[in-house]
C-alpha cells in the first residue's frame, strides 16, 4: 500500500464522537511507552503525525487520522500507566473499553507488545479480556531492532508459548522497528488486503 496522504482529523473522549461517515478504522493500543506513536509515523512517513514522547502515557483520547481518503488509523490510549491514580486509570478503562466493544467502524485491532521484554502479565490480561469479548486482533512487536536476533526470537517464542497455555491459536503477529522501518510493509499490505475485502 503506497500511503499519498496522512491527516489528523479529531481527538476526543467518547466512542460516540468519532467520525460517522463509515470508513473502516484501524486501531492501534498497547502499554503506554510501548513504541506506539513512533510506529504510527512510521507506518503513514509522517514524522510528527502522532506525538512522541519520552512520558508514558501521553495519549489521553481517541485520535483518528485519515489514510489516503479512504481508511482510519486510531491511536488508542495506552493502557495501565500506574502513576496516573485510580480514578484517571478508570477513565481511560472505560473510554477504551468503549470504543473497542461498540465501535461498529473498527475494522481490526493492533495490539502492541515491546520485543524487549518477555511475556508481561498486563498484556495477556488484556488479550484475554479481548478474547472473553470475541475481539480478533494482531499482535504486534515493537521495537526489534533494540536487541540482538537471538533475544528478540526468544523473547517472541516464549509470547507465544505463553499464549498458547489458553489460546487454541494464535493472532497474526508481526515484529516492527520503527527506526528500520521494519514491519512496515506487511502491516500496510494486511490493512489493504481487508480493505480490499471489505469494498
Amino acid at each position: 500500500m503506497n500511503i499519498k496522504s496522512a491527516e489528523f482529523i479529531i481527538s476526543n473522549t467518547n466512542y460516540e464522537n468519532c467520525p460517522q461517515d463509515g470508513k473502516p478504522e484501524y486501531a492501534f493500543i498497547g502499554r503506554s511507552n510501548v513504541g506506539k506513536s513512533s510506529l504510527i509515523n512510521m507506518l503513514t512517513k509522517r514524522k510528527g503525525l502522532a506525538l512522541t514522547s519520552s512520558t508514558p502515557g501521553k495519549t489521553l483520547l481517541i485520535n483518528h487520522f485519515l489514510i489516503n481518503d479512504e481508511w482510519y488509523l486510531v491511536d488508542l490510549p495506552g493502557y495501565g500507566y500506574a502513576r496516573r491514580g485510580k480514578e484517571g486509570r478508570e477513565t481511560l478503562r472505560i473510554l477504551i473499553e468503549d470504543y473497542i466493544l461498540e465501535r461498529t467502524a473498527m475494522t481490526a485491532l493492533f495490539v502492541l507488545v515491546d520485543s524487549r521484554h518477555s511475556a508481561q502479565k498486563i498484556d495477556l490480561e488484556f488479550m484475554e479480556w479481548l478474547g472473553e469479548n470475541n475481539v480478533p486482533f494482531s499482535l504486534v512487536f515493537t521495537k526489534g531492532d533494540k536487541q540482538s536476533g537471538g533475544k528478540l526470537l526468544q523473547n517472541i517464542k516464549e509470547y507465544k508459548e505463553k499464549m498458547l497455555e489458553t489460546w487454541e491459536e494464535l493472532p497474526p503477529i508481526f515484529t516492527t522497528s520503527s527506526e528500520k522501518q521494519n514491519g512496515r510493509d506487511e502491516i500496510l499490505d494486511y490493512i489493504e488486503k481487508i480493505n480490499q475485502s471489505i469494498n
